[in-house]
């Protein structure tokens, strides 16, 4: 088995070194590879003595034990990719994998607020009570950029530019992105950066833009408590990346091209950003439904 696992450590070395990829998706990458490498160990000694028979009863015994289509979905595409590794160096004389077809997964409609709900949300905060400067400028910047959370708990003020209106932020992969920043959200980032955030320092603060009460950084699990807290607060149930998919929908069924949505969101992939189009359906069928005569 050990032939079998130094190609793994390779191909690992490989997604690191010239792909440039997360940390995160190297170990499930690794994962789903060991997984299989054990499931052949018995009937191959090295990559080239895998056959599609090995590749699909594996896939086969993934599903028998209950798992997701999303799942054997992500197996599928570990292996694709590494077949086409090892048929590029040589490793293998066929791509074993190229006949794995990948199963359907249903489609997800990420559900979004309505512009007046957006509008709600952030316009219920009371600005003159305490952390409401704060909370404020949180929710207008999730929504007028269409951030993660985790990209907003750890954006410093030297990545904001308020005065040409961009945020730069690192995303997924350790990726960096300019975004811009609406005028609103400038305005109320800036209203809590002068006025609100000074009096949240301590002696240990960094210079994340968003501190908490003992001045620390927030984390992702209290910017969600936030989110949760203010939108029951409006009358809405909202959590943050409802605003981030709100952002994306409503800028399609504006107008926007999928493109720059793509590249606003930092999607490495357009199918990832696609998921929205739906909306836009629906725009156009209401625009079909008022304006031909025989709609």
């Amino acid at each position: 088995m050990s032939r079998l696992l130094d190609e793994i450590d390779r191909f690992i070395l490989y997604l690191a070194t010239e792909r440039g990829l997360s940390t995160a998706y190297q170990l499930s990458t690794r994962r789903v590879l060991e997984r299989f490498a054990a499931f052949v160990k018995d009937g191959a000694n090295d990559w080239n003595e895998v056959t599609l028979v090995h590749l699909t009863g594996y896939l086969n015994e993934r599903k028998k034990r209950g798992l997701a289509a999303g799942s054997v979905r992500l197996d599928v595409i570990a292996l694709k990719i590494f077949y086409r590794f090892l048929e590029g160096r040589g490793k293998v004389g066929k791509d074993q994998a190229e006949a794995l077809l990948a199963p359907k997964v249903s489609q997800y409609l990420p559900s979004t607020l309505n512009e007046i709900e957006a509008a709600q949300l952030i316009e219920s905060i009371d600005t003159a009570k305490p952390l409401g400067l704060r909370d404020r400028a949180m929710l207008e910047l999730l929504y007028a950029s269409g951030l993660r959370v985790s990209e907003l708990v750890h954006a410093r003020l030297e990545q904001l530019n308020l005065e040409d209106g961009l945020i730069r932020v690192t995303g997924k992969g350790n990726k960096t992105r300019l975004v811009p920043v609406g005028r609103e959200a400038r305005e109320a980032v800036a209203a809590y950066v002068e006025k609100e955030r000074p009096t949240l320092l301590k002696r240990h603060s960094s210079s994340e833009i968003f501190l908490s009460v003992r001045g620390r950084p927030l984390t992702t699990v209290r910017v969600w408590q936030i989110c949760k807290a203010r939108a029951e607060a409006s009358g809405l149930e909202v959590h943050p990346h409802l605003l981030r998919h709100s952002f994306a929908t409503h800028l399609l069924s504006n107008g926007a091209d999928l493109r720059i949505i793509q590249e606003l969101l930092g999607h490495a992939d357009i199918a990832t950003t696609q998921v929205y189009t739906h909306v836009d359906n629906q725009r156009l069928k209401e625009v079909h439904r008022k304006f031909h005569p025989r709609a």
